[in-house]
């Protein structure tokens, strides 16, 4: 069936939630919850640039993630991270289809230097590409991010007049991402987490899905975005 390409969203962010839950009703590790959880990714991702959604933003870890899991799901999580993110850089559909590969967050602080590279890997290769726009959270809270922005302006601006819209973007860690239009949260919990992207879902279109991010495949991603198309937005008007 031909795609409706009417009123497609221009960038989609995704909560993963429920990877841990889905392991546990499978009677299998939390670590083995996170690895299916990247695989079914990698085909979200595909699906995403099928239906050319031009930026896709994943939150892979948050601050707290990094502190408050267990020691050995961390380390685990990290492994998760080394594998997924070195078949990412070498893919072959990554570079056909110009995907730019952004990762936000406090990652080149919290991350072992073997992870680091690979991540940097990511970005040095398809830092040219404009077709489709991939960011990836890692080691990020939107409340830090918002306590770090406001900082920044303090130090560079002396009349509250000079602090606006525009400057309050520019000095956020997602200045050069577009504005979010549709939210997917997977896990059938139907709350935001540590101010997740705060600035840039203000005027997004929220989508809760009931299924742990592994069973939210590509087809509930269509369904998520057929049902967006569907919405009017009025944006305050």
């Amino acid at each position: 069936m031909e795609q409706n390409t009417a009123n497609l969203p221009r960038h989609i962010a995704i909560i993963p939630d429920g990877n841990r839950r889905w392991a546990r009703s499978h009677g299998k590790e939390p670590s083995e919850g996170h690895a299916v959880g990247a695989a079914n990714l990698e085909k979200l991702i595909r699906k995403a640039h099928e239906m050319k959604i031009y930026a896709l933003s994943f939150w892979g870890a948050s601050l707290e993630n990094l502190v408050r899991r267990p020691l050995e799901e961390r380390r685990a999580l990290l492994r998760i991270y080394e594998q997924y993110f070195t078949r990412l850089a070498d893919s072959k559909e990554i570079h056909d289809n110009g995907v730019r590969i952004a990762i936000i967050g406090h990652w080149e602080e919290k991350f072992p230097e073997s992870l680091r590279r690979i991540l940097q890997k990511c970005i040095e290769q398809t830092k040219h590409y404009t077709q489709h726009l991939l960011t990836f959270f890692m080691a990020y809270s939107g409340d830090d991010e918002m306590v770090l922005a406001v900082r920044k302006m303090v130090e560079k601006y002396t009349a509250a007049s000079d602090i606006t819209k525009e400057t309050i973007k520019q000095h956020l860690m997602t200045k050069d991402l577009p504005p979010v239009d549709l939210l997917i949260r997977t896990g059938g919990e139907p709350h935001l987490s540590a101010g997740f992207m705060m600035w840039d879902v203000a005027n997004a279109q929220l989508f809760i899905s009931g299924k742990y991010f592994p069973d939210f495949e590509p087809e509930a991603l269509a369904e998520a975005i057929a049902e967006y198309q569907l919405r009017e937005r009025r944006l305050g008007k």
